[in-house]
């Protein structure tokens, strides 16, 4: 049974740093690409960033590039996101994605792949 939990989210003012942890037990973590999506209320879920089974980083979003960071530890089946200079634009429910198939060529994770159930991010003005 795949597992995806995200943890990390809470409440920080603007200009604040969060770091998001996602640890993912059931699959051979190594071998998946990754990313960070989040959805804000009234919003559409959206891409923030992936990074490949290779540990290239595939995908920034427009409005977290130079903030945010996506980053693995393989070792610990762990994918994270180091976000930096938050705003309150960035205030949404934050979900980890991992690709179902092994080695894929994919740039990220889509929709009806293995997802948590998220972790809120808040960030006041």
């Amino acid at each position: 049974q795949v597992q995806v939990v995200e943890s990390g989210g809470g409440l920080v003012q603007a200009g604040g740093s969060l770091r998001l942890s996602c640890t993912v037990s059931g699959l051979t973590f190594d071998a998946r690409t990754m990313g960070w999506f989040r959805q804000a209320p009234g919003k559409e879920r959206e891409g923030v960033a992936c990074i490949t089974w290779r540990g290239v980083t595939s995908y920034y979003g427009n409005s977290v590039k130079g903030r945010f960071t996506i980053s693995r530890d393989n070792a610990k089946n762990t994918l994270y996101l180091q976000m930096n200079s938050l705003k309150p634009e960035d205030t949404a429910m934050y979900y980890c994605a991992a690709d179902s198939s092994p080695s894929s060529f994919r740039q990220c994770p889509r929709f009806n792949d293995y997802w948590g159930q998220g972790t809120q991010v808040t960030v006041s003005s």
